[in-house]
């Protein structure tokens, strides 16, 4: 007998804006998610072009809205869909985490996708370090403005 495994579930109300973008984050990410690996991160590098880098709470609200608005992104293999989701659900927000597809770096080994900010996991078990990276998009960081002299 096998037993299916589920993220938990927040059934929170969410205002409706939110939940419009949410849908529709989610709806773009399961048309992307059949793109090839090399062109799927060139359209993800490009829809972060604009936005501020995201913090770890907002990345986790709108985890935490993608899972409450699909149930079948809360399935462990549904890692893929889930992220791209989260990503550009931040993006929709105005601001990008770090998207990232890689491996368990420890036993049993499977490929994994999921987003970070501020150098954290958002909403993924374990360190940090057990996961490595095979590609990312992080967020554009806008270079500091000069000041009048052009001296940084």
């Amino acid at each position: 007998m096998s037993m299916a495994l589920a993220l938990k579930r927040d059934r929170r109300k969410r205002p409706l804006g939110l939940r419009v973008r949410t849908r529709a984050a989610i709806i773009a990410a399961r048309l992307l998610v059949f793109l090839p690996p090399h062109r799927l991160r060139r359209v993800m590098g490009a829809f972060r072009r604009g936005a501020e880098p995201a913090t770890v709470e907002q990345a986790t609200a709108a985890r935490e809205s993608v899972l409450a608005a699909s149930l079948a992104l809360n399935g462990l293999r549904a890692c893929l869909p889930r992220s791209v989701s989260v990503a550009l659900l931040c993006r929709l927000l105005g601001v990008w985490p770090t998207w990232c597809v890689g491996t368990r770096t420890a036993p049993p080994f499977a490929a994994h996708a999921w987003v970070e900010a501020e150098g954290r996991l958002v909403g993924e078990q374990g360190v940090y370090n057990a996961y490595a990276r095979l590609m990312s998009v992080p967020p554009l960081v806008s270079p500091e403005p000069a000041d009048a002299a052009g001296v940084r």
